[in-house]
């Protein structure tokens, strides 16, 4: 999977993944990966491969800084402009010397290539939202993908993973097929990985399995 696949797919705005409105499985199930945060000082959350989600605006809602790392630019540009952030903040160009994009009010918008993302960047992370990273990577990145994040987080950082599972031999992603056992394989030595939601539907005319996973890092 070349980056230029997704700089065309968001110049066609052929961008079917992204959903009008918030997740639903994050508003039901955010609070269980962070039980306890106070709202006043929820802490960071990085989003990996945000596109232009309206899930970092609820979180935003919920108290967090956002740490938002996207390849296209235009997809930050359309998250600022449909939700008229330029009229409610001050927004400044990101100074940073692998990243281009914006900052603002509790957000920190990283237009370039995830993998250059640092712990230094990371350093203040409290969880991670994964809807559409993990599922945007073809197997041979996945591993990569997740090994360089455990490598840039901090110690103890629990996620919210959301993953579509389907017969990949029926339909080519992205969103590309992610298994429960694949996701066991690529965080279970640093996770307890617990599935909470399983829906089932036919999508593209391919049966689809969507679940939510908390991972929860293992106390010892």
């Amino acid at each position: 999977m070349q980056n230029e696949f997704w700089h065309q797919m968001w110049a066609s705005g052929v961008v079917g993944f992204h959903q009008p409105e918030v997740n639903p499985y994050l508003k039901n199930y955010w609070h269980k990966l962070l039980p306890s945060v106070d709202s006043d000082h929820a802490g960071e959350v990085l989003v990996p491969l945000s596109g232009k989600t309206l899930d970092m605006l609820w979180l935003k809602e919920q108290g967090h800084d956002i740490l938002a790392v996207e390849l296209s630019q235009k997809a930050l540009d359309e998250f600022i402009a449909e939700n008229e952030l330029h009229r409610r903040y001050k927004i400044q160009d990101l100074e940073h010397e692998r990243f281009c994009g914006y900052e603002l009010e509790a957000l920190r918008l990283f237009c370039g290539d995830f993998f250059h993302l640092t712990k230094e960047d990371c350093k203040d992370i409290v969880a991670v939202y994964d809807r559409a990273a993990l599922v945007a990577l073809p197997p041979e990145m996945r591993a990569d993908y997740a090994k360089h994040l455990l490598e840039i987080l901090p110690e103890k950082t629990p996620m919210l993973l959301i993953a579509m599972d389907y017969d990949q031999s029926l339909r080519n992603g992205p969103p590309f097929a992610v298994s429960e056992q694949e996701i066991h394989t690529l965080y279970g030595e640093h996770y307890q990985v617990e599935k909470v939601q399983e829906d089932k539907f036919e999508r593209k005319g391919v049966e689809t399995v969507e679940s939510t996973y908390l991972l929860i890092p293992h106390s010892k």
